[in-house]
Order: C-alpha cells, then sequence, then structure tokens
C-alpha cells in the first residue's frame, strides 16, 4: 500500500495562450506536498468567436454595480467539433502521462478575458430571494441572455465599525455556459474527471495572498494578456485586463538585440538573474499601460462605496515575465508601496533539492498552484 491513497491527491490544470501547466499535490499533516508538475510550452489559441456587444461598464454605470470585467462583453460561439478539442485534449493526456500524475480528478480555470466579474450592492434582503435579485440585476448587464450564463456569487463580509448595514455586497462571476461545455469537452477527452472550473482571480489569490488580510494587487503578466486583480480581505473583488503581456516583451527583445526568436527565451532567463539589464525605456510600449491600469484600477477601487479610507499595501507580480527586474523596478518608482514577485510554494511542502527549479518555473504556476490548493484547504 502506498503511503498516499488516491483520494490525497490534489490535480491543478490550467491551460492558457502559452500552453498547459499542471501541479499534482498530495496532502500531508493537513499541508500540501508537490508530487509533480509539468508544462508544455506550446503556443494555444484559446480563444473563442467573439463579437463585442454593449459595455459593460457603460451599463454598470447605470446600476449599483462595480464592474471590472473587460470593456466589451464577449458573444461566444463554439462549435461541437471543434478540432481544438482533440488538440488540446491530446496535449494534455501526454502532459498528464509524462509527469505520472496520480490522479484523474482536478480543478481547472477558465481565461479570464471571457469572465463577467462584478461587485453588486443590494438591499438587505431575505437569502431566499438573493439568487432571484441578482440574476436580475446581472441580466442588465450582460450581452448574452442570462439563462446562457453560469452565474456564482457569494457574500463578502462585512468589516467590524461597518456603519452602512442596510446594503450588502455580492462578489458575482459569471462564465457563459458555452466555453464552460468547450473547457469540460476537452478534460474529457483527456480522461480527467473536472471536480470544479473557477477563475484564474480566485486561484492566484490562493496561491500568492492566502490569508492575508491587507488589500493587495497581483498583476498577473501572461503570454498574451496582463490581468490585475485587486484582493481585499482574502476575495479578489476586482479584475481589469489589458492587451499587452509577455509576448510584447518578447518582440522587443527580439527587435532591440535583432535575435531569433528561439533565442528570446534564453535572454529573459539571463536578464532575470543578472545585474546587468536593457534599457528599461525600450520597453515603455508595455510598462505604461501596465502603470496606468494600475493606478487608474486603484482610483477606481478607492472611490466605491465602503472603500473610503482604504490604504494599499502592496502589489505582487506574478507570470513569466514578471522576474524581469525593470519591472519591478518601475513600480517601485511610481507606487509608494511594496512591489515583488509572489512566491506561489510559499504554503507547499517540497524536497530542498527543487527549490532552484521551484522558484525558476514558479512566477508561470501561480494559477495552477492555486487550483490544486482549492480543495486542500477547502476540507
Amino acid at each position: 500500500m502506498g503511503l498516499f491513497s488516491k483520494s490525497e491527491a490534489y490535480l491543478g490544470i490550467d491551460i492558457g495562450a502559452h500552453g498547459i501547466k499542471l501541479v499534482e499535490f498530495h496532502k500531508t499533516k493537513g499541508r500540501p506536498q508537490l508530487w509533480t508538475y509539468g508544462m508544455a510550452d506550446e503556443p494555444l489559441d484559446i480563444h473563442i468567436k467573439e463579437s463585442h456587444e454593449k459595455s459593460v461598464e457603460e451599463l454598470a454605470s447605470e446600476h449599483r454595480v462595480s464592474s471590472d470585467s473587460p470593456k466589451k462583453e464577449k458573444v461566444i460561439s463554439v462549435e461541437p467539433d471543434d478540432p481544438r478539442i482533440e488538440k488540446y485534449a491530446k496535449l494534455l493526456k501526454e502532459l498528464l502521462k509524462e509527469s505520472r500524475v496520480t490522479t484523474n480528478k482536478a480543478t481547472a480555470s477558465l481565461p479570464v478575458s471571457y469572465i463577467f466579474h462584478a461587485v453588486v450592492t443590494l438591499p438587505n434582503i431575505e437569502d431566499k430571494e438573493v439568487d432571484h435579485i441578482i440574476s436580475a440585476e446581472v441580466k442588465k448587464m450582460l450581452s448574452r441572455p442570462v439563462e446562457e450564463m453560469q452565474i456564482v456569487h457569494q457574500r463578502i463580509p462585512r468589516k467590524e465599525g461597518d456603519k452602512d448595514s442596510k446594503y450588502t455586497r455580492f462578489l458575482v462571476t459569471a462564465a457563459p455556459k458555452e466555453l464552460v461545455r468547450f473547457y469540460t469537452a476537452i478534460f474529457q477527452k483527456a480522461g480527467i474527471e473536472l471536480q470544479e472550473l473557477e477563475t484564474e482571480a480566485f486561484a492566484v489569490e490562493r496561491s500568492l495572498v492566502g490569508h492575508d488580510k491587507a488589500i493587495a494587487m497581483v498583476v498577473d503578466i501572461g503570454a498574451e494578456r496582463t490581468n490585475l486583480f485587486i484582493i481585499d480581505n482574502s476575495l479578489p473583488l476586482t479584475h481589469r485586463s489589458i492587451n499587452v503581456g509577455g509576448q510584447s516583451i518578447d518582440k522587443i527583445i527580439k527587435n532591440t538585440l535583432g535575435i531569433d526568436d528561439n533565442l528570446v527565451g534564453q535572454v529573459k532567463k539571463d536578464l532575470s538573474h543578472s545585474k546587468e539589464s536593457l534599457d528599461p525605456k525600450i520597453f515603455l510600449p508595455v510598462l505604461d499601460p501596465i502603470m496606468k491600469e494600475i493606478e487608474y484600477s486603484f482610483d477606481l477601487f478607492l472611490s466605491q462605496s465602503g472603500n473610503e479610507g482604504k490604504r494599499p499595501e502592496k502589489i505582487i507580480l506574478t507570470g513569466g515575465s514578471s522576474v524581469l527586474p525593470f519591472i519591478k523596478e518601475e513600480l517601485s518608482k511610481k507606487f509608494p508601496m511594496k512591489v515583488f514577485v509572489g512566491d506561489p510554494w510559499a504554503r507547499v511542502v517540497y524536497q530542498e533539492g527543487l527549490k532552484m527549479v521551484l522558484d525558476d518555473i514558479g512566477p508561470r504556476m501561480g494559477v495552477a498552484i492555486g487550483l490544486a490548493l482549492r480543495n486542500i484547504f477547502k476540507n
């Protein structure tokens, strides 16, 4: 009999534009122990056919709602015979085999660019009425029929001394059911039983913030997009996304140094471990939009009812390009708070000999780690 039973295995899988990442933990004395991990670095087209309809933010301004979804809500169409389902399932199956994963149950994430995320403020009402009223409120902001959306919500706890007891705030997340079916089909083809599908916002909060009650912003610099989440009292209350990311940085490095695509990754790795750096000014086309979005997100959050007087304390960087020193340096100059690259392995038990490798890949694994942690700390 093995040291761990299958019921003790917790698998998180993150499918993104730059490939697939997975992490498996086993629970030991109530703590997550690293069992295996894997990455398949391959550009993936995770985009779904879409058309832009209503402006979520314009609609939100008409109601007692603060919306932090992408600027335009996307109308999504997925064909049941989409060839990507078979392709990505095959890639996932190969990664599962190579990583020697021991369980066929997993928690996975949905791409945040398709997720509606909002804080809804309602008068105090009976619990039995909450679902109906939230559905009615969200319906006003969606360009798709609310029946086509999978909506979840949770009550935002009041802080001690909260004077406004007439209202209750709810964190609402909605995903198109068609998108959920698309991702579910990939995992079914790969022989994986999905325990949950959740948004990246909750995964990165779990791996990078945990029980810290301070107000923090997580800046996740992905391959195609940079996602920004404000975490307050261990809840991701806002989400914004901009169309710049690691690929934009790669292009600047390639053009500046005149090197081939296959050398860019090594250059970025060298820069992350070296005191020498390229002139930060060449990266302004990427840095400027990120810094402006951070500033706007904080301003918007602090202007919302109930947030007056709050003080953000830290900016946590994650994502493959977050380790480039100039990003932390420039943000530290701009914002009067602690700026650092997050460590998603902080609450994980692993062999000391793996530390250097895990530190190197950590910024890319934050979502997968957070997904794998979901049911460990939930139980």
